[in-house]
């Protein structure tokens, strides 16, 4: 047998290779997270153009059906469910398949019509993350007509 005249170094990390790593770990963190919270803004704005698109169709779909499109009173819901007082003798929805969701900010969007910037149809429209009319990113306004909001 041979015998070292070295000690056996006990099996695990040292302290300092634990700091390092976490150290490592930590700046990843630092440069990751702030661009995961940026794509989750975008991703909410690309979802309210979707959703305004999607309404949209369903929009013109009423219009072809009834010569109008829904009144500003009657609003989003004219296209789940038929409008009372005979607005609507052509209704043939419904025209969405499900009830109509609040913007991605957790707000009903804004439609009118007829519309202030487009007083031939209408206008839909949310004000984004900050509820306000303009902004950048995520607080900007998504508008059906893609232009900005004048109230």
């Amino acid at each position: 047998m041979c015998k070292t005249d070295a000690p056996a170094r006990p099996a695990g990390f040292t302290l300092i290779e634990l700091v390092v790593v976490l150290a490592i770990i930590a700046a990843l963190a630092a440069v990751v997270a702030p661009e995961m919270v940026r794509h989750a803004g975008d991703a909410r704005t690309e979802a309210a153009r979707t959703q305004i698109e999607l309404f949209a169709l369903a929009l013109e779909a009423y219009r072809l059906d009834n010569g109008i499109y829904p009144s500003s009173d009657d609003g989003l819901a004219a296209l789940r469910e038929q409008p009372v007082r005979g607005r609507a003798p052509g209704w043939r929805g419904p025209y969405l398949r499900r009830l109509v969701p609040a913007d991605p900010w957790g707000r009903p969007y804004i439609y009118q019509a007829p519309g202030g910037v487009n007083p031939g149809s209408y206008d839909l429209y949310t004000l984004g993350r900050d509820a306000t009319t303009g902004g950048e990113g995520e607080d900007s306004d998504v508008t059906s007509w893609g232009g900005p909001v004048r109230i």
